[in-house]
């Protein structure tokens, strides 16, 4: 596994941004919101954000440890890249690490998904919400006019 790789992994997916931070990480973002990181300085480490119960199984694994500065939000780093996450793995976490964070973002930042058969979009409501409250509220049958 290779920086390369991830990036070519991280890229295909919509609306994926990528930007140097701290100096020598590598930050993939989705909404302007992290989901993967990778340290360009050897040894290269691999952070991604995962579930509850990814998490609790991930650091059991060795060579996976709780990602520091980031572990409280749910996020795992794998200490040397390609070490202990074969290449289908990595993918498979990274897709799932994307889609929670996207997931989270107001529906104007969402990228599409659907082109890539992600997620279904929500329907909006050509309604706005004044209008759904008085197409809804009643009035009393016996009302004075």
């Amino acid at each position: 596994m290779t920086i390369e790789n991830i990036r070519k992994i991280c890229r295909a997916w919509p609306g994926v941004t990528e930007d140097v931070k701290w100096v020598s990480d590598l930050v993939f973002s989705v909404g302007g919101k992290m989901f993967a990181v990778v340290c360009l300085e050897p040894p290269h480490t691999l952070a991604f954000k995962c579930t509850l119960e990814e998490f609790a199984e991930l650091v059991e694994r060795p060579g996976i440890i709780p990602a520091p500065y980031l572990a409280r939000a749910l996020w795992v780093q794998e200490q040397g890249l390609g070490e202990a996450l074969e290449r289908p793995e990595v993918d498979q976490r990274l897709r799932a690490s994307y889609e929670l964070v996207a997931a989270k973002l107001p529906r104007s930042k969402q990228p599409n998904m659907l082109a890539s058969g992600t997620a279904k979009a929500k329907p909006r409501s050509k309604r706005s919400a004044s209008s759904t409250a008085r197409a809804t509220r009643k009035t009393p049958k016996n009302r004075k006019k």
